[in-house]
């Protein structure tokens, strides 16, 4: 028997409740599964749709959420892994079509998971998560496009959530110049904390605007979508790169191709959830090498399975800064 985070949805309505589960629920795998525990989840904005019911993220009823995870293999059917093996989980439809790590116990494919590097606690690999791995997968993807550090200023949108606030300092400690967009004046102070060089107020960029804008970006990491990617875009130098991965403000993106065919910008769309192993493994390699333990501890709170549901409520609502850790 294991505790689990379960969401029901029937004629009755959505139900969301932390229960106890027999282990012979756990869905099987048709072909090298891990039975493991899980020590450590979090709650990102994905989870936070799911949990509050807000966006069709679950697609399978009834559903564990939790799209990432962070402990130990009990039992492997696997040729990687073995029983005592530490892993991290990011993303493959866990949460939305296969039971997810917000649980004591997941079964799963070994095909998804990466070896917890040795320099992260499996709660330090949740401070990260999939927030942090996607700020990882734009940073490279902005080095890959060949924008070094004295090219000139790097904005990051949606600051002080997991994306930005990870994105903020994995920028700063290679050198970049950051300015942090927020809708948070109060948190300045915590910004700078992680590297920020400037903090402007997210509603210069909310709002609709010119097709093409004053050129000042030398790249953008954007997790908020809408009217914000739109005037990224249309500020963002000659040859510059773009590196969108969330949609916080929306789907929408009521933009021009002006940025492109007149300024060679590049939109880079960071998919986290399906992104092969290899790059899977080059970023979390990179965050064990660069994320100190002591500033991803300047972003967590934590809370147990029995917190979830408030901390996602809060999450939805703006109301939180950094990562959520979920004590399992």
């Amino acid at each position: 028997m294991f505790k689990a985070l379960l969401l029901e949805k029937d004629a009755a309505g959505f139900r969301a409740a932390v229960t106890t589960l027999d282990e012979a629920r756990l869905p099987e795998v048709a072909e090298g599964g891990v039975l493991v525990r899980s020590e450590y989840s979090t709650i990102n904005y994905k989870d936070g749709l799911a949990l509050t019911n807000r966006s069709p993220v679950v697609r399978l009823w009834p559903m564990v959420p939790g799209i990432d995870g962070a402990g130990t293999v009990l039992e492997s059917q696997h040729p990687a892994w073995k029983a005592g093996d530490r892993f991290v989980l990011n993303g493959w439809g866990v949460g939305e079509t296969h039971w997810g790590c917000l649980a004591e116990r997941a079964r799963l494919k070994g095909d998804w998971l990466v070896k917890l590097p040795a320099a992260f606690t499996p709660r330090q690999a949740m401070a990260i998560g999939t927030a942090g791995y996607t700020a990882m997968l734009c940073v490279l993807s902005i080095e890959r496009h060949g924008v070094a550090s004295a090219a000139g200023e790097v904005l990051v949108t949606g600051a002080t959530g997991g994306v930005g606030s990870i994105a903020v300092a994995l920028l700063a400690r290679r050198g970049y110049r950051v300015v942090a967009a927020t809708g948070k004046p109060g948190e300045a102070a915590y910004l700078a904390g992680l590297g920020a060089a400037a903090v402007i107020d997210r509603a210069e960029l909310a709002a609709p605007g010119k097709p093409m804008q004053k050129e000042r970006w030398a790249a953008v990491v954007d997790a908020v979508g809408s009217h914000t990617l739109a005037n990224a875009l249309a500020q963002t130098r000659y040859g510059g790169i773009v590196a969108a991965c969330g949609l916080a403000q929306g789907m929408d993106l009521p933009a021009s191709v002006a940025p492109f065919i007149l300024r060679g910008v590049t939109l880079a769309g960071i998919d986290s959830v399906m992104a092969p192993p290899a790059r899977r493994e080059a970023a979390w390699a990179a965050l064990a090498a660069e994320l100190a333990p002591a500033t991803l501890e300047s972003m967590v709170t934590e809370v147990g399975l029995e917190g979830t549901l408030e901390a996602a409520r809060r999450l939805m609502e703006g109301r939180v800064r950094g990562r959520i850790v979920v004590r399992l």
